[in-house]
């Protein structure tokens, strides 16, 4: 994922921690319908800072993302495993580092906890990943922190593979001689930890990377990126006492990734910041133990290089002088790779003779062509096969198998099975697509086959990250959408509208509201107002400080009566006339019956007085007010964790779905015969965070996920297929898009 990821996945999981305690408690004894569950395919999507291959096993791989989990790459069927999917606690998504063992290809080991103040651990499987025993550690991680591409930062002693070290951020360097099972701090490590920041997007880069020699017993290099001292150090006796190493680069420079030889050559990657982004200059050293001595191979070394760092790095096991270096942050011309066949005497810098073929997954042609990558922070050699290499990028991971081959190199995605995005919304319309999404980072697509990754993304404006959609229900190829970009304000359009169901867009330009007092951007210059459409597709309601509507696609406007300023307005899906909203000044249900030209309040008994908890003020939050498909003045409305219904556009409300604390919900098509239709709900029962079905308009719940489905408990929105029942879309922060279907039904 690229620069902004960090700070909404920071606010995702601080309130996926309030709402679910944290941690998805044991299950307990609850009604249950068996489902199958299937990833939508995009392919890729996010930043996935580390691939390791087993060094003892040919075709063995492990891949670590910064939320989505981690995978292994499982070369016979050809397609990457998800290792996480059981998971219940959303920090252990994000993967600080990975360690396929050095002696038995069924043991990994593997560093998880999303930020330092989430909870992390060291998981130790001894089946490749299928099954997982997890030790809570006193150490904090940073695996969707700055500094997520460092590493590796956990190692393994290829001679006693029961002794593993870690190199923390905050609290220097730890050891465990039982596998995994308990860990001490290293007291003769001569580099103390800075202990955790203060600030809640502080960190540090701490101990950067561990690396064992083993060509000798005891020995191991650890590296620090944190500013200012010594940044190498060196152990000959298995860690119990260290030598501080001078030589190398100026102090200016920070070590963020190693690699030894099979020569015993140390290869070292250099940033003057941790990453992934800030990186302004780097470089490349190779240090020799043999005799102590520093060389300089950085491939750009002049003082006119283009800005930016480096940090992947590789060596191959067949020919150690055979090595391989990635940029980072370098945007002019572009990130690259560079390959040396005499230890860096000289390079091939890639980018210039490679092309890239991404038709598996297309969005990557952004511009018309894919380029070569940014954010390269992980690059891997196969070490059984030199023409084999992948390098990770922000939004991809490529490999090829040209690699030691002159002329073109072909490199394709080599993602497979992963679905490494975070989704801000989706709908299924009642026509069209079965599935038109909004991610963060990539825009969204429209999905006319969940298993093929769409040709293109939501352009025409291209933002990168799609707040709202919305469908008209009578006319469902009828489309709208709001976004915003990386930057604070959007440099056109804000919103769009499609004619076809999310294949094209169009640009949709709003009256631009006066300016704030403060100084503040107004709305539609950040993609904070969100867009609605009537369900016959003639009006759109854009919610701008003063709430304005059209009826001839944007050519002239008009400002809306009696709507308050910034609320969240919900269409009815059969009545064209109806529009709804909350006036939360007044605690009170406002609606249209004109098109959305005028609201006015709706006497309403039922609800609660206090309608506050269901003010939604971030962009990309759900709209707890929903309406029915085929069922005028049907609605749906969330206040905190409880729904309230009402079947006469607002009038009458009647708490329903009692027993269900709900975070997230949805509507789907009614079971057969069913009056009500079908609600999804993600919420907790009696103690247990789950995803949840009812089909009698909420009075009885029944659990549709498992213990092997859980995703990291890390969700962003649910909602039900109109045209079939039982199918629920679940977008996650770091998982893609998941589709379940009533185990058996999915054939059909």
């Amino acid at each position: 994922m690229k620069a902004r990821k960090w700070r909404r996945t920071a606010a995702l999981a601080a309130s996926l921690v309030v709402v679910f305690g944290g941690i998805s408690r044991p299950a307990v004894a609850a009604d249950s319908v068996a489902y199958h569950w299937t990833s939508v395919t995009v392919g890729g999507g996010g930043f996935a800072p580390g691939i390791v291959f087993s060094p003892v096993e040919r075709g063995l791989a492990y891949l670590r993302t910064d939320m989505g989990g981690a995978y292994r790459w499982d070369a016979k069927p050809g397609h990457w495993v998800p290792l996480e999917n059981d998971q219940a606690t959303a920090s252990y998504m994000g993967i600080e580092s990975i360690a396929p063992d050095p002696v038995d290809a069924n043991l990994v080991y593997m560093a998880a906890g999303m930020g330092k103040d989430m909870p992390a651990a060291i998981f130790r499987s001894a089946d490749r990943g299928g099954h997982w025993k997890i030790v809570p550690v006193p150490f904090a991680m940073g695996g969707n922190e700055d500094g997520r591409g460092l590493g590796e930062r956990l190692a393994i002693d290829p001679l006693h593979h029961e002794t593993l070290f870690f190199g923390s951020r905050h609290d220097s360097l730890w050891r465990s001689d039982d596998s995994g099972a308990h860990w001490a701090q290293v007291t003769s490590f001569p580099r103390a930890g800075l202990g955790k920041p203060a600030g809640r997007r502080a960190t540090h880069g701490g101990l950067s990377f561990v690396l064992f020699d083993p060509r000798h017993a005891g020995r191991l290099f650890v590296a620090s990126a944190d500013p200012g001292g010594t940044h190498l150090f060196r152990s000959d006796d298995d860690g119990t006492h260290w030598s501080p190493m001078s030589g190398g680069p100026h102090e200016g420079l920070l070590p963020v990734k190693g690699v030894i030889g099979t020569d015993g050559i140390l290869t070292i990657t250099y940033c003057d910041g941790i990453g992934p982004n800030g990186i302004t200059r780097g470089a490349v050293w190779r240090y020799d133990p043999a005799g102590g001595a520093w060389r300089d191979i950085t491939p750009l070394r002049a003082a006119g290089a283009p800005v930016g760092g480096y940090m992947g790095v590789a060596v191959s096991a067949q020919d150690p002088s055979v090595i391989a270096v990635s940029t980072v942050d370098r945007s002019r011309p572009v990130d690259t790779v560079w390959r040396s066949t005499d230890a860096g005497a000289h390079w091939d810098e890639l980018w210039r003779r490679s092309e890239r073929d991404v038709g598996e997954t297309p969005f990557l042609d952004l511009d018309g062509k894919a380029n070569f990558g940014h954010w390269i922070a992980g690059l891997a050699i196969d070490p059984f096969d030199a023409d084999h290499a992948a390098y990770v990028t922000g939004a991809t991971m490529y490999a090829t198998d040209m690699f030691g081959r002159p002329g073109t190199m072909l490199w394709k995605p080599w993602t497979k099975g992963i679905e490494q995005t975070a989704i801000i919304t989706l709908t299924s319309p009642t026509g069209g697509a079965p599935l038109v999404s909004g991610f963060g980072d990539i825009a969204g697509f429209r999905h006319d086959d969940l298993s093929v990754s769409p040709p293109f993304l939501h352009r025409n404006p291209y933002l990168t990250n799609t707040n709202t959609l919305d469908y008209a229900g009578l006319a469902p190829a009828i489309m709208v959408r709001s976004g915003s970009t990386h930057t604070r304000i959007v440099p056109g359009p804000s919103l769009a509208w499609s004619a076809d169901g999310g294949a094209h867009w169009t640009p949709l330009d709003v009256p631009p509201s006066p300016p704030h007092a403060d100084g503040s951007p107004t709305p539609e210059r950040t993609g904070d107002a969100a867009i609605t459409v009537s369900a016959d597709g003639s009006t759109f309601l854009v919610e701008t400080d003063r709430p304005q509507i059209t009826r001839d696609r944007g050519k002239t406007w008009q400002f809306v009566e009696g709507l308050p300023s910034r609320v969240r307005v919900t269409a009815d899906k059969t009545d064209p006339r109806r529009f709804y909203a909350i006036d939360f000044a007044a605690n009170r249900i406002v609606r249209s019956d004109d098109g959305g030209a005028h609201f006015h309040a709706v006497t309403s008994t039922g609800l609660p007085q206090d309608l506050s908890p269901a003010h939604v003020v971030w962009r990309e939050a759900q709209n707890p007010l929903l309406a029915t498909p085929g069922q005028a003045g049907l609605l749906w409305l969330k206040v905190g964790g409880d729904l309230y219904r009402s079947a006469d556009a607002g009038a009458h409300w009647v708490r329903t779905g009692q027993g269900l604390a709900i975070a997230y919900y949805g509507l789907g098509r009614a079971a057969p015969g069913a009056r009500w239709p079908a609600l999804y709900a993600i919420g907790t029962k009696q103690g247990l965070t789950a995803v949840w079905r009812s089909i009698d308009g909420g009075a009885g719940w029944q659990r549709i996920n498992d213990d092997q489905h859980r995703w990291g408990m890390r969700f962003r929105v649910i909602s039900g297929d109109p045209r079939r029942f039982g199918r629920v879309y679940i977008g996650t922060d770091g998982r893609g898009i998941l589709y379940g279907d009533v185990a058996g039904s999915e054939r059909k």
